[in-house]
């Protein structure tokens, strides 16, 4: 019951990316979806995009500036002044529970 300017950041980014998931797209992209998020609740959002990827066959690409979000990836694209560096394919990615920062 309240108006969207009324909610905090964390509340607000929650809500962006329930109302991206509800529309059910091919390709989701994420422009650090845990930017303004508590620890705890940055991991359930990123099990929340990691299951909404495997699930429905979807593709979600989150872009962030905090790396060891990247050990759930199953590809890393590297980026220096807009430009792709490198690409690395990750084949043991690990679990959104298990990252830490």
């Amino acid at each position: 019951e309240h108006f969207p300017s009324q909610l905090s950041g964390g509340e607000q980014q929650r809500i962006a990316i329930a109302r991206a998931l509800a529309k059910n797209p091919q390709i989701l992209l994420c422009d650090e979806p845990t930017g303004a998020l508590d620890f705890t609740t940055s991991i359930q959002i990123l099990v929340l995009l990691k299951e909404f990827c495997t699930a429905y066959n979807k593709t979600v690409i989150i872009i962030t500036h905090n790396t060891a979000i990247a050990q759930i990836a199953n590809r890393i694209f590297h980026l220096k002044d807009g430009q792709i560096v490198r690409i690395e394919n990750n084949s043991q990615p690990i679990p959104p529970e298990k990252v830490t920062w």
